[in-house]
């Protein structure tokens, strides 16, 4: 039986999802499709959002152990499989870091210089520099606490999300030129070209993250009944601000001027400069770092919590098991600081930043997207293999509806990870071969680690957390 109370309402688990996802970061790449951003958001949350925040709650309520999608994967399909999936949502946790420093140093050059904007060097050692002295500073335990992270959440994300669209609106309402058309053609893509749907990845990556937030589902009360509500209405709210974001950007930068990770703070300065209030551009710029900068501080630990749990199974060979004074997995911390390091060199070794970002993101996106291939097939297996674990919310309709959900879920996620690899039209600068051996090679790369890791597995491992556990509880 669930145990625990159940003190979360509707719209408390609404707005815990949109937390969660809303991100002005990500919504420069849906700003590339102009008005047929509103199409391909609209299919990215039927055929990926909402089967993922279905089956995640579901799989959160029946597994509610430490692990997450470590625990789901593991009882449906193996060990292995299980290691793997852990293993992929940290480590596309890891090659995401760069692409968000980058937005956040190219925020913090509007505060004071705009052409560091495009400056390669100055983004290769913003990333390098934050991400170490945010490594050293969790060294301490000093992660940020919960109301901070909703702070910088709120001021940095949320209310520069706001503000643009505001901004947009007031564009329009005021008779000023838009840079793209509002038809029922430009609704649409162009289905005869394959390249068209290069982006999608980026897209889904704009609505990946649910799972985190559905281990609140057994909290819910009522859930059976509570939780599909409050998904509709995150799933409204999450879609409005990322749809009307997106146009925001595209009403006033032209395609072809986008630049990814600066689209954002690009159109807010230019409806500015519009309305004779510059010096706003940089009020905002300095909100929107202190946002990013407290997410990357909190998530820089966050993920590694996930992959840490897997020591607790034996699967974490030793070395990467040590924990400091202060709990912290400090060589975990410090790997991953090293393999953002490696990467940071994308954004000098690339032609544009945009092409630089992009690379990054859509690694991210595809490894993620193994994942959630993984979680949607598993989620399917333990409807025959566990029918007997008592789940708090089950997507209804018995198997059939399981089935549907899941099916729906992997199609949509297969299909944005194959046209992945086309690389994108709407975005220049890339070389295809190296954008292919970049991408295809980084993919089975980060799919063989952990394999490699679970070959060399030893009873020792278990051994070692154990008795280093025991040490710690003395």
């Amino acid at each position: 039986m669930f145990q625990g109370k159940r003190s979360i309402n509707v719209f408390m688990l609404a707005m815990i999802n949109v937390a969660a996802l809303v991100n002005i970061a990500n919504i420069s790449v849906s700003a590339k499709y102009g008005f047929a951003s509103i199409f391909f958001i609209i299919v990215s949350s039927l055929a990926f959002f909402i089967p993922i925040a279905l089956i995640s709650a579901e799989l959160a309520t029946g597994w509610p152990q430490r692990g997450g999608v470590y625990i789901w994967v593991k009882e449906a399909l193996g060990d292995n499989f299980g290691f793997l999936a852990i293993w992929l949502q940290w480590i596309e946790n890891v090659i995401w870091y760069p692409t968000a420093l980058s937005f956040a140093a190219i925020s913090f050059a509007y505060i004071f210089d705009p052409t560091l904007a495009q400056n390669k060097t100055f983004i290769m050692s913003s990333i390098i520099i934050v991400f170490w002295l945010s490594t050293i500073v969790n060294f301490f335990g000093m992660t940020i606490s919960g109301w901070i992270s909703t702070i910088c959440a709120m001021f940095g994300t949320i209310l520069p999300g706001i503000l643009i669209i505001v901004l947009a609106g007031l564009w329009l309402f005021l008779g000023n030129p838009s840079q793209i058309v509002f038809s029922k053609k430009t609704f649409f893509p162009d289905f005869n070209s394959i390249s068209q749907f290069a982006l999608i990845s980026g897209v889904l990556m704009s609505l990946s993250g649910l799972e985190m937030s559905a281990v609140h589902a057994k909290e819910v009360k009522n859930p059976k009944k509570n939780y599909p509500i409050s998904i509709l209405i995150s799933a409204i709210i999450i879609i409005t601000i990322l749809s009307f974001g997106a146009l925001a950007i595209a009403i006033v930068v032209p395609s072809g001027n986008i630049e990814l990770p600066a689209g954002a703070i690009e159109a807010m300065a230019s409806f500015f400069r519009a309305y004779n209030l510059p010096k706003l551009t940089s009020v905002v710029a300095f909100f929107i770092t202190i946002g990013a900068l407290g997410m990357i501080s909190t998530w820089t630990i966050g993920p590694i919590k996930g992959m840490y749990a897997t020591a607790e199974h034996g699967d974490l060979p030793i070395i990467l098991q040590k924990l400091n004074k202060y709990q912290a997995p400090v060589n975990l911390l410090v790997l991953q600081a090293i393999i953002v390091t490696i990467l940071a060199f994308v954004f000098l070794l690339t032609p544009t930043i945009s092409s630089s970002y992009w690379m990054l993101l859509n690694l991210t996106a595809h490894l993620y997207q193994l994942m959630y291939i993984l979680m949607f097939i598993s989620a399917i297996v333990l409807r025959y293999k566990k029918p007997n674990v008592e789940r708090a919310y089950k997507i209804p309709f018995k198997n059939v509806g399981m089935w549907v959900v899941g099916s729906i879920g992997i199609i949509g996620t297969t299909f944005a990870l194959i046209v992945g690899y086309i690389p994108p039209t709407q975005i220049a600068g890339f070389n295809t071969l190296s954008y292919e051996i970049f991408l295809i090679g980084g993919t089975i790369l980060f799919c063989i680690i952990p394999f490699v890791i679970r070959y060399f597995r030893r009873p020792a491992w278990h051994i070692h957390h154990k008795k280093m556990i025991d040490k710690i509880k003395r």
